[in-house]
């Protein structure tokens, strides 16, 4: 799997629970104040994913409140920004003169360099997954991004909402990932931020032209997934999608080592293997199941399982569910 470490403060002494989360927290992101009125028996997990020169943060925390005040950011300023995305409860943020208050699937950007102040706000616990990045990680200038210090970015749609599939997803399958994937995914990570925050700032032109292919294959590639279900889901229609054209929507998969075609049989089968491991889709005719999935040939696509999955679909569920 890739690089991980988890905290929970549950494996302290409930006397140590609160001070020590403080003093990880501080240590591992940058000095800060921090106060809870459930600081008596504090409870807290962060998992951190190390990947190359990013991390990823999913957490799970008690209310809390707390400051990065100037005095703290002279004592210690690290080049880096934090990015959070909110899944449960809520989060009240001042810095750079901007103040909002982000719910569920909002993202947030702050200056760690910077003075700020944030509340956790929920009657019980809060969720998000933050992300700790190197400025100069990102093709946008600090001007340009200073802009957006505070201030709501939606994940709710767009290539936000690609951005928050990407996190949820890597933050619940941390452990399916070797380590040599840590870098590969932390440039996926790094293309998709820039994304968001030059789609926000209306200057997609400035990013670098690798990252805009690299987040277009991204986009499209949602957008398969998405319409999977549709028999007309064609090479031709993606690209007319998309406003490129055919050839150059192969030329982006040839670059990711795979045909669009292929790629959008391999996902097909690959939902149709799922609904016919699953007990609750055994009294489904495997011809339905496939037509869901756009497969509109039972001859054919018996055919292309056994030859992806190395036996017929019917063995293929008799084995998993009987």
């Amino acid at each position: 799997m890739v690089k991980t470490a988890v905290f929970r403060t549950e494996d302290l002494p409930v006397a140590d629970r609160f001070g020590v989360w403080c003093e990880r927290m501080s240590r591992l992101m940058a000095p800060m104040e921090m106060v809870s009125e459930h600081a008596a028996d504090f409870r807290a997990q962060a998992q951190i994913l190390r990947l190359g020169e990013t991390e990823v943060w999913p957490t799970v925390l008690q209310p809390m409140h707390f400051r990065r005040t100037p005095r703290l950011v002279r004592q210690h300023a690290p080049d880096l920004y934090h990015v959070s995305l909110v899944l449960e409860g809520g989060l009240d943020l001042y810095q750079a003169g901007e103040h909002a208050v982000h719910r569920r699937h909002d993202l947030y950007i702050v200056d760690m360099a910077r003075p700020f102040d944030c509340r956790l706000l929920g009657a019980d616990r809060m969720a998000g997954i933050g992300i700790e990045i190197p400025k100069t990680l990102l093709p946008l200038s600090g001007d340009r991004v200073e802009r957006l210090l505070g201030r709501r970015l939606s994940g709710k749609d767009g290539i936000g909402a690609l951005l928050v599939g990407f996190l949820t997803q890597l933050a619940s399958e941390a452990g399916r990932y070797r380590p040599t994937d840590g870098p590969r995914l932390g440039a996926v990570l790094v293309d998709l931020l820039s994304a968001v925050l030059a789609h926000t700032l209306d200057a997609e032109r400035m990013l670098p032209p690798e990252t805009r292919r690299r987040s277009l294959t991204l986009r499209i590639r949602a957008f398969i997934q998405r319409h999977l279900h549709e028999p007309q889901l064609t090479v031709g229609a993606v690209a007319s999608a998309h406003h490129i054209s055919v050839s150059y929507l192969h030329r982006l998969f040839e670059a990711e080592g795979a045909t669009v075609a292929a790629w959008i049989r391999e996902q097909r089968l690959e939902r149709v293997r799922r609904d016919l491991a699953d007990p609750a889709h055994a009294g489904t005719p495997i011809h339905e199941l496939a037509q869901h999935w756009g497969f509109t040939c039972p001859a054919a696509f018996s055919r292309t399982f056994r030859s992806a999955y190395g036996m017929p679909p019917r063995e293929f569920r008799r084995h998993c569910v009987g």
